[in-house]
């Protein structure tokens, strides 16, 4: 089943999201790698595509896992929760209907 992971950057974490991105993104290419990632991005904290030194808001994840629990550990275990980027994190089941 596909699941949404949702994480919220605190104030002023860019320079930890930066830090932190490398083993963030190994930990997606390999979702990607087992074929189980739809999608994945960060949301930039102004409106254009390039933030600068606005940063990012957070982060979506669409992946496939085989239950919320396992879902959960994954995003548990993300580099930027343990680098203090997320503030917060949410886990949420997800049906995909279009495209």
């Amino acid at each position: 089943m596909l699941y949404c992971i949702i994480g919220e950057d605190r104030q002023n974490s860019l320079s930890a999201r930066q830090s932190a991105r490398p083993a963030h993104l190994a930990r997606l290419q390999q979702l990607k790698d087992q074929g189980r990632l739809l999608l994945a991005g960060p949301f930039p904290a102004i409106d254009g595509p390039e933030p600068g030194s606005a940063g990012f808001s957070g982060s979506l994840i669409v992946a496939e896992f085989d239950d919320l629990a396992q879902a959960r550990a994954w995003a548990d275990a993300d580099p930027y929760l343990a680098a203090g980027v997320y503030a917060q994190v949410q886990v949420k089941p997800f049906k995909h209907v279009l495209p």
